[in-house]
């Protein structure tokens, strides 16, 4: 995809003021320029096309803060997507959350700005691998996490999202229950709940590269930091940790407890973004990004609503077992 340079004028800088004024703490004035004219263009865009943007709490805070109607986890944004009016949605976020968006509403156009926004979890596991789980663990029910493929999702039961895991397993009313496809997840959820846990061998690439010793080598160079980390992360993160929570939960507790200092143990684009709400908290960022993630820019967001492109779509016989799994989710909360 080509993208067009825009240029920075004065109209752009004065349309833009009230976005650059909330987050100049976080992006440096000579960036602005460069990030401005697409912030206006795609903001006008939007009314056009009777657009929504949703963006996770993973990208950059130029897209966060400023072309983003609806921010939030995978849960939040597939709860938005359920919700929204909008003819357009455009998802800021990675492919398996467009293809969310897509089975919760298919009468709408959902465009993803980069198709190649992938996710490591998404790959490690596919329908067929869930079919022959299936066969080995006969009537044992499947709690799949959202971060998947729409076809992975069709072999499931109920879906489950970092925030809801334990509510969802345990709704089921079984002793053991197959947890797909992040292993950290999984063993977090085990020690959480009685149910027995059947899990497999997939992991997050950007959570699996913290570990306990980073954690605690922060707390001896920042005494009394809080730290709080993913359940996607290692068990030795987790037990270093003074809170563990989704990206939901990580927000409130920095706005419930303001820490002096803290390390949000995720993809550090979310320090950025909420550091914007909280200039009195000082975060220690430990800066593993999510390489799909970045792959979402302001250009490619601005093409996307330009030209309708690339539109996501599900095969319809995947799409209708797809979005049964996700509905259950969604009742269970």
């Amino acid at each position: 995809m080509s993208v067009q340079h825009l240029p920075y004028t004065q109209e752009v800088e004065q349309a833009t003021a009230d976005v650059y004024a909330r987050i100049k703490h976080i992006i440096p004035k000579i960036e602005w320029p460069i990030h401005a004219p697409y912030i206006a263009k795609i903001n006008e865009l939007k009314k056009e096309r009777n657009a929504v943007i949703l963006a996770h709490n993973y990208q950059t805070p130029e897209i966060f803060h400023g072309v983003a109607d609806l921010i939030g986890d995978s849960l939040g944004l597939a709860r938005m997507a359920a919700e929204t009016d909008a003819d357009v949605i455009v998802m800021c976020g990675v492919h398996f959350m467009a293809e969310t968006a897509k089975l919760l509403c298919p009468e709408k156009t959902v465009l993803i700005p980069d198709v190649t926004a992938g996710c490591s979890l998404a790959e490690s596991i596919t329908a067929e691998d869930i079919r022959k789980l299936k066969q080995q663990y006969p009537g044992v029910p499947v709690v799949t996490y959202v971060n998947t493929s729409a076809a992975v999702k069709a072999e499931t039961d109920v879906c489950c999202t970092s925030s809801n895991a334990v509510k969802v397993v345990e709704s089921l009313g079984t002793d053991k229950v197959i947890c797909l496809p992040d292993r950290f997840l999984a063993h977090y959820i085990s020690t959480q709940t009685d149910v027995q846990i059947i899990d497999w061998q997939g992991q997050c690439e950007v959570h699996e590269r913290f570990t306990g010793a980073e954690l605690r080598e922060y707390r001896k160079t920042y005494p009394g930091i809080d730290v709080i980390a993913h359940p996607e992360c290692p068990p030795d993160v987790i037990e270093e940790a003074d809170f563990v929570g989704s990206t939901a939960g990580m927000i409130q507790y920095v706005a419930d407890n303001k820490p002096e200092q803290v390390v949000m143990v995720t993809e550090c684009s979310m320090s950025d973004n909420v550091a914007v709400q909280h200039p009195d908290v000082n975060f220690i960022r430990p800066c593993n990004m999510c390489p799909h993630m970045k792959r979402i820019t302001l250009p490619k967001i601005y093409e996307s609503l330009l030209t309708l492109t690339p539109q996501v779509d599900v095969d319809p016989a995947i799409a209708e077992k797809a979005k049964l799994s996700v509905q259950r989710m969604l009742e269970i909360g």
